[in-house]
């Protein structure tokens, strides 16, 4: 089992920046991959970064250039800085760590991200 404890959302002006925060506990030896995904009003939850074991990172093409996902692994910890915001990367974004013997996925509880125009 591993618990998540996301934090750092908020509200910030169009152009601004966040940075998000996910600290996991538990059987963290056992995870492979972790990301960020988000959902906003109305819409599906969609993947927005998420980085290996190995410290290999994909971004959906909306965030690439602007957001940065990294990891911290003595803290057991992945961050996702968000630069240049727009408005329509409103949404609730969830903290999302798959582990491998046995197999499992995470979420954490979610975190709002409001960006005003």
């Amino acid at each position: 089992q591993v618990a998540l404890v996301e934090s750092g959302g908020g509200l910030v002006q169009a152009g601004g920046s966040l940075r998000l925060s996910c600290a996991a506990s538990g059987s963290t030896s056992r995870i492979y991959v972790q990301g960020w995904y988000r959902q906003a009003p109305g819409k599906q939850r969609e993947l927005v970064a998420q980085i290996t074991i190995a410290g290999v990172s994909n971004y959906a093409d909306s965030v690439k250039g602007r957001f940065t996902i990294s990891k911290d692994n003595a803290k057991n910890t992945v961050y996702l800085q968000m630069n240049s915001l727009k408005p329509e990367d409103t949404a609730v974004y969830y903290c999302n760590v798959k582990t491998t013997r046995p197999l499992g996925d995470y979420w954490g509880q979610g975190t709002q991200v409001t960006v005003s125009s």
